[in-house]
């Protein structure tokens, strides 16, 4: 259910004179913002992954030379190693269009038949989504782990990219469809969406992680996480704009208002599937000794 204009869905509880009435968005800012609160409180508990401790709080060094002799080598720059920026770009570009589908989809399931939307009330797209993000969350808890060892994240993802381009091409079409037939299909598309997208975003992260040492990752992610945030501020921009222009070109003879949408949408989904590709997207040697085990483990079971 939508917390959203609560002093007209709940004028029981929220009166329109109130806070809640005067800023009809409130509620469901605050709840997310409580929720975030809460968690961040929460993290302050969590024990730190590769903290030592010793029983004076410090280690206690005595022989500098010996440790010197020890130091690991000079590490390579992160800008220079390029399956880790390469898995960084095409994260970032899959990233783009997620934005901008999770920008548009709500618009577009809003917005009248007359349009090419679905005349969805803001309750009926929470609910696509609440049933989206269910399934998601229960296929990456039980389901992903497996999957994922047993085909890899490249080819997990660029399968991903395929389904996802077959099935927002379909979009255009389940809009002609109402009724229980209409529910039944746009949260099947929306599931997959979701799930599929979850599982690239994974495996990138994935690739990102067997391309640097382990002293190395945080500072790989806090690169990854930049580069990822330039694009997601482009990708609500950029679909709220592309939506906006398409409501008015809905009587184009060749690809109208809704249908260029989508297919500007997979053109983004295209763009990052050639992109897994070599020579643009490189493997470390982590990410191709996995693969071999791979094999050999699907060798060994056929025979």
């Amino acid at each position: 259910m939508s917390f959203g204009l609560p002093a007209e869905k709940f004028p029981n509880i929220f009166s329109k004179e109130s806070l809640f009435g005067r800023f009809p968005y409130l509620l469901p800012c605050l709840i997310i913002s409580i929720f975030s609160l809460v968690v961040t409180i929460f993290c302050c508990w969590m024990p730190e992954t590769l903290h030592f401790h010793t029983k004076n709080g410090y280690d206690q060094i005595e022989n500098l030379e010996e440790l010197e002799e020890k130091s690991p080598s000079p590490k390579q720059s992160l800008f220079k190693n390029w399956p880790l920026m390469s898995s960084i770009i095409v994260f970032s570009v899959f990233q783009l269009h997620d934005m901008a589908y999770a920008e548009i989809f709500p618009l577009w399931a809003v917005s009248p038949k007359n349009h090419g939307g679905l005349s969805y009330s803001s309750e009926e797209v929470g609910e696509v989504l609440a049933i989206s993000g269910f399934v998601m969350l229960l296929f990456q808890l039980f389901l992903y782990p497996t999957i994922e060892r047993t085909f890899g994240p490249v080819l997990l993802s660029r399968v991903g990219a395929v389904i996802i381009i077959v099935v927002l091409s379909c979009y255009p079409f389940i809009a002609k469809f109402s009724g229980l037939k209409l529910t039944i299909l746009i949260d099947l598309a929306s599931v997959l969406h979701i799930v599929i997208s979850a599982c690239i975003t994974t495996g990138m992260l994935l690739l990102q992680n067997r391309a640097v040492s382990q002293s190395q990752r945080g500072a790989a992610n806090g690169i990854s996480m930049t580069v990822m945030s330039l694009f997601k501020a482009a990708g609500p921009a950029g679909g709220g704009a592309l939506f906006s222009w398409a409501q008015n070109h809905q009587n184009e003879s060749f690809l109208s208002g809704d249908q260029m949408v989508f297919f500007i949408l997979n053109a983004i989904e295209f763009i990052a599937l050639i992109m897994t590709s070599k020579p643009f997207l490189a493997f470390s040697d982590l990410v191709l000794a996995l693969d071999l085990k791979r094999c050999i483990l699907k060798y060994w079971v056929m025979n």
